[in-house]
């Protein structure tokens, strides 16, 4: 198969209703727990992928345009860590805004595998990617990344790179992170490379104001899952009735992002009435912050060996090069 049509391959979007029982479920479960809580994966339907968007252009949403200078000032050093007629695996690709930058130095990158459950938004940006990158097979997979997914069969026997871009990483919970790093191992295989960002501990102050921004784009974005669970679900919450919260938990060095009842009240989800004290709040995302170091400690503890990290000046943001334990080693970038 050649180059050209090798762009063109892409996986179907079929419409699997599986997807909305889980939807269903994992809601279900979350709200008639102690403390509720909802998984921040459900965040991203088309209208929560675009708010999110426009929170990565927010002045005080620091961590997007700073990984993005250090994607850029060290995109060199990263193209070295990806061998030729490699297949690069964006776990959460979203837009794919700074996936651009390792495309344009990875100039022997034969494949891009863009992997998210936002199905709609994914396939709209694989092909806008296809115009703009005609030498890569765009192969976008529709998949919760933190579970088992089959990759293109095209991609089979291509040196393997991963990216995971974006602080994602800090929304799972340390133990869930590592699971999730061991995960990608076994996706990508021996000898692979993981490229990943993370945040890093800082004044409490600029974690505040990145998380409650003037514009209320954070709140919105929050407050839009409540929408998303009205809309699949058939649930009848009323959104005026609850309040975006966002806060850092120094003793667990974390920003933790709820949604607060404003109001006694009661909502029916899938057939089960669920009850809100006042004040009461459903918890929908974490934010690990890590330093350098835990994060190396992390890393290992999953059988992945840190071989490079680069920062930016002010040690906001850290980028991360990690192997696959047992692979061979390439030489670490300076």
């Amino acid at each position: 198969m050649s180059m050209t049509a090798l762009a063109r391959t892409a996986l179907p979007v079929e419409p699997d209703h599986r997807e909305t029982t889980a939807f269903a479920a994992d809601v279900v479960a979350g709200l008639t727990a102690t403390p509720k809580r909802l998984p921040p994966k459900y965040f991203y339907d088309i209208t929560g992928s675009e708010l999110f968007e426009s929170i990565t252009t927010l002045p005080e949403y620091y961590p997007t345009r700073t990984e993005l200078g250090i994607l850029n000032e060290r995109a060199k050093d990263i193209a070295a860590l990806i061998p030729a007629g490699a297949a690069l695996i964006e776990f959460g690709s979203g837009a794919s805004t700074k996936t651009r930058i390792v495309l344009n130095a990875a100039k022997g990158l034969a494949a891009y595998v863009p992997v998210d459950i936002s199905a709609e938004f994914l396939m709209q940006q694989a092909e806008t990617l296809r115009g703009e990158y005609p030498g890569v097979a765009m192969l976008p997979v529709v998949a919760d990344f933190s579970k088992p997914f089959e990759l293109p069969a095209v991609s089979q026997g291509m040196p393997r790179v991963g990216f995971f871009p974006g602080s994602t990483i800090g929304n799972f919970e340390p133990h869930e992170a590592a699971a999730f790093l061991r995960h990608a191992g076994a996706i990508l295989g021996p000898g692979a490379t993981l490229i990943v960002g993370v945040d890093l501990v800082k004044d409490e102050k600029v974690l505040h104001k990145a998380y409650n921004d003037k514009q209320h784009i954070t709140a919105k974005f929050n407050l839009n899952l409540l929408t998303r669970i009205n809309r699949e679900l058939g649930a009848c919450f009323d959104v005026k009735c609850f309040e975006h919260h966002a806060f850092y938990n120094r003793e667990r060095s974390r920003i933790e992002m709820h949604l607060a009842s404003l109001k006694r009240q009661k909502v029916v989800v899938c057939g089960e009435r669920i009850e809100f004290r006042a004040g009461e709040t459903i918890h929908t995302e974490n934010s690990y912050k890590y330093s350098v170091e835990s994060f190396g400690c992390l890393a290992r503890g999953a059988d992945w060996t840190p071989v490079a990290v680069w920062t930016d000046r002010d040690n906001y943001f850290s980028v991360h090069a990690l192997q696959i334990k047992g692979g061979p080693q390439s030489r670490t970038p300076g």
